[in-house]
């Protein structure tokens, strides 16, 4: 009866040995593709962010050389914004939305001359993706701080 039972309790050893184990590499794997996971999706809005910035700087400089009525042009800006309702949160959303606006009014305006855009540079009044910036930074800051606690 003894063998038996040190055989019982050697194999129930094993049984809890071997699923710690199992339970152990699991819980490893699924954090470690949970963080992969945090991460793709990190810098997948870090680039939707540059492109709206690239997309936005190369419209503006159009718009102040550029009257239009034509809406063609905006239709990737307007994607890019479309996307970020998706996945960004709503100040990203709204101050996008506000530099969408500011170009459309752009091209809406009189044309400028260089001296004009040189006038407008200096005061500051070019820097309408200043907000969009800063809530961008805001955004990710936040979710980076967030993924070091996990």
């Amino acid at each position: 009866m003894d063998a038996y039972f040190s055989a019982l309790i050697g194999l129930a050893g094993v049984a809890i040995g071997s699923l710690t184990s199992f339970a152990t590499a699991w819980l490893t794997q699924h954090s470690q593709l949970k963080e992969m996971r945090r991460e793709a999706q990190f810098a997948k809005r870090e680039k939707l962010f540059s492109d709206f910035i690239t997309e936005a700087t190369r419209l503006y400089g159009d718009a102040l050389s550029h009257q239009k009525d034509d809406v063609s042009d905006l239709v990737l800006l307007y994607a890019l914004v479309a996307q970020m309702r998706l996945v960004a949160s709503r100040p990203v959303v709204n101050t996008a939305e506000k530099a969408m606006d500011e170009i459309i009014q752009t091209y809406l305006a009189p044309n400028l001359s260089l001296h004009e855009i040189q006038n407008l540079a200096r005061s500051g009044a070019m820097n309408f993706l200043y907000d969009f910036g800063e809530a961008c930074r805001t955004e990710l800051a936040t979710d980076s701080s967030r993924s070091s606690r996990t």
